[in-house]
């Protein structure tokens, strides 16, 4: 799994109203280019969201489906982007003394082509791609979208 962390300004009831309304998906994940439809029960596991991955128009659709939910604290996430393969991202949110959130963003490839890449080489691509996403997260969270 290659790991990355923020710390969001805002406490994890704030976060995890953005990680639970899949409308804003494309809005925070890097790659996610539109979101088509959002199954009903999102984030129940199986819930799945329906993307579209890529630039215009190269934009290729595909799915992205709740393994694990601990609502408050963790989604994890079969995330497909074909054919490249799919990923499991595990997103954790845990309260700081501060109030805000640390997060964690966990993703491993786990089926496709991109399985192949070494592992240093994943890291390599996943890492700042993961970065900028908890960024976007954190601006959606901070501007107020998804608050409940």
């Amino acid at each position: 799994m290659t790991d990355v962390t923020a710390v969001i300004a805002a406490p994890p009831e704030r976060v995890w109203a953005v990680l639970a309304d899949g409308w804003t998906y494309a809005g925070w994940v890097v790659g996610a280019s539109h979101v088509r439809a959002v199954d009903a029960g999102w984030p129940e596991i199986g819930a799945r969201i329906h993307h579209s991955v890529g630039p215009w128009p190269l934009v290729v659709h595909d799915t992205t489906e709740v393994v694990d939910v601990e609502p408050g604290r963790l989604l994890e996430l079969d995330a497909r982007s074909w054919p490249l393969g799919a990923a499991r991202v595990r997103m954790e949110l845990s309260r700081t003394d501060e109030g805000g959130t640390a997060v964690l963003m966990s993703e491993q490839v786990v089926r496709g082509p991109a399985r192949l890449l070494p592992g240093p080489l994943q890291a390599a691509l996943l890492i700042p791609r993961n970065r900028e996403s908890l960024s976007r997260l954190a601006d959606i969270v901070t501007a107020g979208a998804g608050t409940p």
